[in-house]
């Protein structure tokens, strides 16, 4: 194949001495199998199992069982082979580089047989220089090491001591010793995913040619002079300088909207050299900063850096930068032990509504723009305003971030380690310090990004004595600890990133954690840092259940995805509850059946004879069940924003776990595999809103609070209402006076014993009845129609099978559903199969005859397949 030169940055008329090209090795590759019976073609960037896939060698690999058929694949040495052309003589070059921007995992890189580097870490970018090696015609070869293997092999030259965990529980059908291997940390397997331990080339792979110089890294950072008030930017460029000579030239910045216009001279000594440039914003220049969706707008300015050098040579950047200040606030709170743990933007503080990103596919090669997109989309669509990319999976793709950016979703970002203890041998170490070297210069312009945190859970791991580790050797584990996460990771990043805080780990202890030499001796302390909660058996529905926190990162229950998601990789035999399919895709130990006894607390089983019907009511009650339950705690957490009750409280941060899957099989998310919403999702809707009323029952008292994100005080008045199971029409209604709620706090609205609120609602008990209640201002909804359960929906009286129908109509490239009921219908999921959308609103309480609800395809679709497709369930149809 000829490859023709990209000329990159190419000055205007000069010699062809001083240009820089860049060859893309994108695209068409071959591979071949460690003993070469299998051949075949492979694009570039993707992996050996999507090559296979679309050779039609492996069928889909998430179809049923096949996560362990095809477990060879990983087990296996595999080869990625390109024969290219140049166009030029190389010769004429002074430097020649091989770049590759990601290669999974473990290789070993020939140019024309001769061996020019090795790679062992998924996460950083690799530059080899070939000047000398490369010629006219080429031949790259990318050998693999079978990352199994290799994590097998490490783990077993580490005799010193036992470096934990061994792996996965049974249960995950994963493979062992992730946690020597720098490679996504679940695609060993974990609790909510398959291992799949792909090899390939996952990003970019080029050639850089050049004489004088080259631009490596470009990197921005707006600061904000507390003392002057007012913006400056620091702008940092990292140059490979390859001229025995002085290299002379101007930097130009233009930042047109901020009247921005600035020239800087400035000069090149020979080697690696880092030019930083100081823009000074003129403080009668308005800036709009940048803020967290649902805060404000994503205000951005248009930026460009031109480096005009000797001889001709110039490099040109353009980029968007958005201005906002963060800082993570720990400090005494009045009647409280402890400290406080919030994030404040532009001196704003923000409580943070979120969940937790995991990866979007075991294949990256897979997530494309589209798909994160419309992920991406679902967060800001459910009133969410954060999300913590969670540290097993990977350091997400430009993109992401970009979009975050574009968003307004604020990014915890985790360094990639998780649940485990790590090596800190040599090699290792350097390696790491390569990857968060990268890391940190790629991210940090990205104003999304709020704070770095150096590890999923190890402080935990380590202090609770996850692993059974010998007393004698927890000295040692402290002190590999703080070597990887303090001397080295956080050494990194803060040389590299002023402007954003570290944690060490989530949970933490804060301020707490560094007094106490980096690990407390309980993580979990609720007074300090953030917490991760979960338990399955106690009752969701009782608040008592929950941590009063500063800040919950994660929590969360499990559900099954909808039938349609399901039906893709399984058959008919699957679809059952105690198939072995449905034990193989749950990854929980107990899993499945702790959603049936989280469900049996509040809801009759299904009970249906027909099989199909039974497996579909099931999926359909745990989806009822996350939802609710996930309700519950969340609106805890918002409700405990401005208080303190025995010394807990002042919670500014709830991230449940989790927002999307990676496969189709039952997990903590909220989204599905393809994005398509579980009832979560729509409940994280209601739940996550700007304004919120909050109720819950504390001995027979029932107690309405109001949450307010606003920036704002604003007035209004609660309504509460109550209906009766067995009747469409309203039994009672009261509204309070007017009051004020104040920006930014949670307060008390409304406080009545239940008996007393019956008392006045005629033939009405806790069995027969259901509250709801809202706010607004002048007969305008202000907040979402919540409600409250008086009892177990497994004891409710009087609720009938609702006969629901919808009428659907089109509104330009929106579809109209008007429902209409015979009945009072809790829990009405709307479902319309695999047809890509979401609607307005679903999984809700139907009070009232009719109802109209819209839906928002994805993709083109007609009123006569989405009536095709249409379904309907509400709770009584379970029975």
């Amino acid at each position: 194949m000829l490859l023709r030169l990209l000329l990159l940055l190419a000055p205007c008329g000069a010699g062809f001495a001083t240009k820089v090209v860049s060859i893309s090795l994108r695209g068409n590759w071959k591979i071949h199998s460690g003993n070469g019976s299998l051949q075949l073609p492979a694009a570039v960037p993707g992996c050996v199992h999507s090559a296979l896939f679309n050779k039609r060698i492996i069928k889909d690999p998430y179809y049923r069982f096949n996560n362990l058929d095809y477990r060879w694949i990983a087990l296996d040495n595999w080869t990625y082979i390109k024969k290219f052309k140049l166009h030029s003589d190389m010769s004429t070059w002074s430097k020649v580089n091989l770049v590759f921007e990601g290669i999974d995992t473990v290789a070993v890189v020939l140019l024309n047989s001769v061996p020019i580097g090795k790679t062992d870490n998924m996460f950083r970018r690799y530059s080899f220089d070939i000047t000398h090696t490369v010629k006219a015609v080429n031949i790259i070869e990318v050998r693999f090491q079978s990352p199994v293997v290799y994590a097998n092999q490490r783990s077993e030259r580490h005799t010193a001591y036992w470096v934990p965990p061994n792996c996965p529980p049974p249960v995950q059908d994963g493979e062992c010793h992730v946690n020597f291997i720098r490679k996504m940390q679940c695609s060993f397997g974990w609790d909510w995913g398959p291992s799949f331990p792909t090899q390939g080339i996952w990003k970019d792979v080029r050639i850089e040619a050049y004489n004088v110089c080259h631009l490596n890294y470009f990197m921005f950072t707006p600061i904000y002079d507390n003392y002057m008030k007012t913006w400056n930017l620091k702008i940092e460029s990292s140059f490979d300088v390859v001229s025995s000579k002085l290299v002379s030239g101007e930097a130009i910045v233009a930042i047109p909207e901020l009247n921005i216009q600035q020239t800087n001279n400035i000069e090149l000594q020979h080697g690696e050299r880092t030019v930083e440039l100081f823009v000074k914003i003129d403080k009668a220049i308005i800036v709009e900063t940048w803020w967290p969706h649902g805060h404000g707008n994503q205000t951005g300015y248009n930026m460009s850096v031109i480096f005009e050098l000797d001889g001709g040579l110039r490099f040109e950047k353009s980029a968007k930068v958005y201005f906002r200040t963060v800082e993570l606030v720990e400090e005494p709170i009045q009647n409280s032990p402890g400290l406080s743990f919030y994030f404040k933007i532009n001196g704003l503080p923000i409580f943070l509504k979120g969940s937790n990103w995991i990866p979007a596919d075991s294949f990256q090669d897979r997530v494309t723009s589209a798909m994160l997109r419309l992920l991406l989309q679902s967060v800001v669509d459910a009133n969410m305003n954060a999300l913590r990319v969670w540290g097993g999976g990977v350091y997400e793709q430009d993109e992401f971030y970009e979009l975050c950016d574009e968003l307004g979703i604020m990014i915890w970002q985790d360094f990639m380690f998780a649940c485990a203890l790590y090596p800190t041998d040599k090699d290792f170490m350097d390696s790491v310090r390569e990857e968060v070297t990268h890391q940190v210069r790629r991210l940090k312009s990205h104003p999304s990004i709020i704070t770095w945190s150096g590890n999923n859970e190890n402080e935990a791991a380590l202090m609770m004595g996850w692993y059974d580790t010998k007393p004698g050797y927890l000295q040692t584990y402290i002190k590999d600890y703080v070597t990887l996460y303090v001397k080295n990771i956080r050494t990194i990043v803060l040389e590299g990133d002023q402007t954003r805080p570290f944690i060490t780990s989530s949970p933490t202890n804060g301020a707490k954690t560094i007094a106490e030499g980096w690990l407390s001796p309980n993580p979990y302390d609720l007074n300090y840092g953030d917490v991760h909660f979960y338990d399955y058996v106690s009752d969701c529905w009782n608040w008592r259940t929950f941590p009063k926190a500063r800040f919950v990162s994660e929590y969360g229950y499990q559900s099954w995805p909808s039938f349609s998601t399901l039906e893709k990789v399984s058959s008919e035999e699957d679809w059952s509850y105690r198939s072995s399919f449905a034990l193989h895709r749950q990854h929980l130990i107990n899993g499945n059946n702790e959603m049936l006894h989280q469900i049996e607390l509040h809801f009759k089983l299904p009970n249906s004879t027909d099989q199909l019907r039974r497996f579909k009511d099931t999926l359909y009650l745990t989806q009822v069940m996350q939802a609710q339950c996930v309700k519950t705690e969340t609106e805890f957490y918002r409700r405990s924003r401005s208080e303190i009750v025995n010394g807990k409280g002042h919670t500014m941060g709830a991230l449940y776990w989790q927002l999307n899957d990676i496969w189709q099989a039952p997990s903590w998310s909220s989204l599905e595999y393809g994005g398509k919403w579980k009832m979560l999702h729509y409940f994280a809707r209601h739940f996550f809103a700007p304004l919120l009323p909050v109720g819950f029952e504390d001995k027979d008292m029932l107690f309405i609070y109001g949450a307010s994100d606003l920036h704002s005080d604003q007035q209004m008045m609660l309504t509460v209402r109550v209906h009766t199971w067995s009747s469409l029409q309203l039994v009672c209604s009261e509204s309070t006076n007017p009051f004020v709620i104040k920006a930014g706090e949670s307060v008390l609205l409304y406080t009545k014993p239940v008996p007393e609120l019956l008392k006045g609602c005629p033939g009405c008990t806790r069995q027969s009845c259901v509250v709801s209640f809202y706010l607004s201002t002048d007969g305008e909804l202000l907040s979402p129609i919540n409600y409250h359960f008086l009892s177990s929906l497994k004891n409710a009286k009087g609720l009938h099978k609702a006969n629901i129908t919808a009428t659907i109509s089109q509104q330009g490239d929106t579809f109209v559903f008007d429902l209409k009921t015979s009945a009072v219908a809790p829990f009405v999921w709307l479902d319309v199969g695999s047809i890509p959308g979401r609607f307005s609103d679903n999984g809700f309480l139907m009070t009232e005859k009719t109802r109209t609800v819209f839906f928002y395809p994805w993709k083109p679709t007609s009123k006569s397949e989405l009536e095709q497709s249409f379904h309907v369930t509400s709770l009584a149809d379970t029975y």
